[in-house]
């Protein structure tokens, strides 16, 4: 693997560790796409840190828990702001 995949995989596991983000925004952060998030998160980061591949699997868990919340937090936004025109 290239060490700049690596380096970049590696930030963007520290990233979403302290940041609490999610997949969605790490891309969007870092100018990759989703895929190539969690291809960062779940595959390369292994390799290369188990240690550090745990704590980001902790972090995907919880977002996947709530991920359904935040969903319907923002169609109740899209309904309450289509009420207001």
């Amino acid at each position: 693997m290239k060490t700049y995949i690596e380096e970049r995989a590696v930030e963007v596991a520290k990233f979403m560790i302290h940041t609490n983000a999610t997949v969605r925004e790490t891309a969007k952060k870092f100018g990759i796409s989703k895929s190539t998030v969690h291809k960062d998160i779940t595959d390369r980061v292994e390799r290369i840190d188990p240690e550090l591949a745990k704590s980001v699997r902790a972090v995907l868990e919880v977002n996947k828990a709530e991920r359904h919340i935040r969903g319907g937090l923002a169609t109740r936004e899209k309904y309450l702001h289509n009420k207001t025109k």
